[in-house]
């Protein structure tokens, strides 16, 4: 679970990675609409009875799940610790947005995990830790740029602004694609004429890295 969040000491780490990992293969499977605690449990192989014992009840779970989700991406920061900020920079927005060959599951998973944040306006807990996650992620990035600036490798630009403008792009073009994929595996016609999230990181990488980085800079 991330830092922000107060995380349930009684789930040992290797039981939380588990049930986590089964969220994901239940959400794939199911869909947001259709998940239960018994589908959960029957991806991990354990009883409901044990799910409700750590975690209470599905919305905690889900809560849980979204922090593990947020752990996932501050380890692929920590990865690109001492590498140039450019590099990281693009690491991490490549880490951002699905590949032209993901496969059918990472879709059906987008869904369902956009169905989870529809409901956060009306769900304080699913509200806060997306909040939580989207401002670090943006602060994150901001702190990359904001390095960059600082060395030299990147032009003066407001850091904070640069970061929300990325990560705004990218979770469009995430949504977008959701929006034309067919839950059921078949590729629609809009989708394989046009897929926004390659689209606009290519774009992102033309018209506001290439932008940021100074000439005679780290390529």
């Amino acid at each position: 679970m991330s830092a922000d969040e107060t995380p349930d000491q009684s789930v040992p780490d290797e039981v939380h990675e588990e049930l986590m990992a089964a969220t994901y293969r239940a959400l794939c499977a199911h869909g947001y609409a259709d998940l239960t605690m018994q589908r959960i449990a029957d991806e991990a192989g354990k009883s409901k009875s044990l799910l409700h014992y750590h975690y209470g009840t599905k919305q905690e779970l889900l809560v849980a799940f979204l922090g593990y989700l947020f752990d996932r991406f501050e380890a692929r920061v920590a990865a690109t610790e001492g590498d140039a900020p450019e590099t990281r920079l693009r690491v991490l927005l490549d880490k951002m947005v699905p590949g032209a060959d993901d496969d059918r599951d990472y879709d059906r998973f987008g869904l369902a995990l956009n169905e989870l944040r529809t409901q956060a306006p009306y769900v304080e807990a699913y509200r806060e830790q997306i909040a939580r996650n989207e401002a670090v992620i943006r602060r994150r990035l901001a702190d990359i740029i904001r390095e960059g600036v600082e060395k030299g490798d990147f032009r003066e630009v407001d850091a904070d602004r640069t970061a929300s403008l990325l990560f705004a792009a990218l979770d469009g073009a995430r949504l977008q694609r959701v929006a034309v994929t067919d839950p059921s595996g078949t590729e629609t016609a809009s989708q394989s004429a046009f897929d926004a999230p390659t689209e606009v990181r290519a774009a992102l990488d033309e018209f506001v890295v290439e932008n940021l980085v100074r000439e005679g800079g780290d390529e």
